[in-house]
C-alpha cells in the first residue's frame, strides 16, 4: 500500500510539474539556444529539487497534516505565516484561474468535437471547474487515482508526438547559439515556474503520514521526470523549428502549426492539442489541490477539523469568477508568478531550515546535505529569478513564452 502511495505521489508531483508551462519552453528558449537553455533547466531543476528536499526537512518538526501556512507561523512567528499567506494566495488564485480560463474553454472545444454538444463558454468553464472541484473535495487519494490515470494517457500521448518529430532533428538548430545575452536572463522566470510544485508537499506529506524516506523517493523521482521530459521536448522542438522561425512566430498556436508544417502530418496538431489539455488539467489538480489543503488548514476550527465544501468553495469560486470575467487581468498576474514560487518554494524553506538548525536543541534524523553554503547560494538564486522578473516587467529584457 505504501509503495502505491509513494508511485501516486510521485506522478502528482510530475503532474503539477509538467503542465501547460512545458508548452510554452520552446518558445522561451528560442533566443539562447539549445545548449544554454539546458544548462539553465539543470541548475534551476537542482535548485527547486534542493529547496523541496528543505521543506521534508521542515516537516519533520510538525504535525503530517501541516501546511506551509501553519509552519511559517510556527517556524517564523506572524510576519511569516503572514508573507506565506499572501505569496501562496498570490501564486495559486493566478495559477488556477489561468487554468480554469484556458481549461473551460478547451473542455467546451473537446464537447463540440467529441459529442457535437455546443454549449456556451461560461457554461463549458463553470461544468470543467465543478469536475475538478469534486475530485479534489473528495480528497487526495482520488486525485492520486485520477492523476494516474491521466499521466498514462498524457504520456503515452507525448510519445506519439516524439515520435513524429525526432526524425527531423536537425543538429544545426540544436547547436544554435543566444542571439544577446540578456535573453538569458529573460528565459529564466518561465523555465524557473516550469518546475514550480512546491505548494503541493504539504498534501504529499500528509498522504503518505509523513513517512520521510517514501517523501524523498517521491520528490526526488517526481522531480526528475520533468527534467527528462522536458530535455526530450525541448531537442524535438528547438531540433525541427529553426531559432529565426521560432522568434518570428510566438505563441502556442504558432508553435503547433509550424510542427505541423514541418513533418507534414495534420494528426501532429491533434496530438499536441490533447497533450495540452492533459498537461493542463494534471497541473491544475495538483494546484488545486494544494491550495485546497491549504485553506482547510488556514479554516481549521479549535477542534482541530475544517469544512470541506467551505475549503472548496473558496478554493474554487473566486478564481472561477475572475476567469468568467476578467480572464485578461489573471494572465497579466501570471507574469509575476515567479516571484511569489521564488518566495514560496525559495526564500521560506531557506529562511525555516537556517533558524530551525540555530534553534533546535535535538536536530532530527534526516538534514538535507549543503550545510549554510548550499542555504546561501539557494536563496542568492531566488534572488537571480526576482531580479530578472523585475527587469521583463519594467521593460528592460523582453517577456518570453
Amino acid at each position: 500500500m505504501q509503495k502505491s502511495k509513494v508511485f501516486g505521489s510521485t506522478l502528482i508531483i510530475a503532474g503539477t510539474t509538467i503542465g501547460a508551462g512545458m508548452l510554452a519552453l520552446p518558445l522561451a528558449s528560442a533566443g539562447i539556444g539549445f545548449v544554454p537553455s539546458i544548462l539553465v533547466m539543470l541548475f534551476l531543476w537542482a535548485l527547486m529539487s534542493f529547496t523541496a528536499l528543505l521543506m521534508l526537512e521542515i516537516h519533520q518538526y510538525a504535525d503530517s497534516t501541516a501546511t506551509l501556512h501553519s509552519l511559517a507561523k510556527q517556524i517564523l512567528g506572524t510576519k511569516g505565516k503572514y508573507i506565506a499567506s499572501i505569496a501562496m494566495l498570490f501564486l495559486f488564485y493566478s495559477l488556477c484561474a489561468a487554468y480554469i480560463a484556458g481549461g473551460g474553454t478547451q473542455f467546451g472545444d473537446r464537447l463540440h468535437q467529441w459529442f457535437n454538444l455546443d454549449i456556451s463558454a461560461h457554461a463549458s468553464t463553470v461544468i470543467f471547474t465543478i469536475i475538478v472541484a469534486l475530485i479534489v473535495t473528495i480528497g487526495t487519494g482520488t486525485v492520486d487515482n485520477v492523476n494516474r490515470l491521466l499521466f498514462l494517457i498524457k504520456i503515452v500521448t507525448m510519445a506519439i508526438v516524439l515520435t513524429f518529430l525526432a526524425p527531423n532533428v536537425s543538429e544545426p538548430y540544436l547547436l544554435s547559439l543566444p542571439l544577446h545575452q540578456g535573453l538569458v536572463v529573460a528565459a529564466i522566470p518561465v523555465i524557473f515556474t516550469s518546475f514550480g510544485f512546491h505548494g503541493s508537499i504539504p498534501a504529499i506529506v500528509n498522504y503518505l503520514d509523513g513517512n520521510t524516506r517514501s517523501l524523498k523517493k517521491a520528490i526526488i523521482f517526481g522531480s526528475s521526470i520533468p527534467l527528462a521530459v522536458y530535455i526530450i521536448w525541448q531537442v524535438v522542438t528547438l531540433g525541427v523549428i529553426s531559432q529565426s522561425q521560432l522568434l518570428e512566430n510566438s505563441g502556442l498556436s504558432a508553435l503547433v502549426s509550424s510542427l505541423t508544417q514541418v513533418v507534414h502530418h495534420t494528426n501532429l496538431g491533434q496530438a499536441v492539442g490533447i497533450f495540452a489539455d492533459l498537461a493542463l488539467l494534471t497541473s491544475f489538480l495538483g494546484v488545486s489541490l494544494g491550495l485546497f489543503e491549504y485553506l482547510g488548514d488556514v479554516l481549521k476550527s479549535k477542534k482541530g477539523s475544517s469544512n470541506r465544501t467551505v475549503s472548496a468553495l473558496i478554493t474554487f469560486l473566486p478564481p472561477l469568477v475572475f476567469a468568467l470575467y476578467y480572464p485578461k487581468g489573471f494572465i497579466v498576474a501570471l507574469g509575476y508568478a515567479a516571484i511569489a514560487l521564488a518566495v514560496l518554494a525559495i526564500f521560506l524553506p531557506v529562511a525555516m531550515v537556517h533558524k530551525l538548525r540555530k534553534s533546535a536543541q535535538n536536530p532530527m534524523p534526516y538534514q538535507v546535505r549543503g550545510g549554510t553554503i548550499a542555504l546561501s547560494v539557494a536563496a542568492i538564486s531566488g534572488f537571480g529569478v526576482v531580479f530578472a522578473q523585475l527587469l521583463i516587467t519594467f521593460g528592460v529584457l523582453p517577456a518570453l513564452g
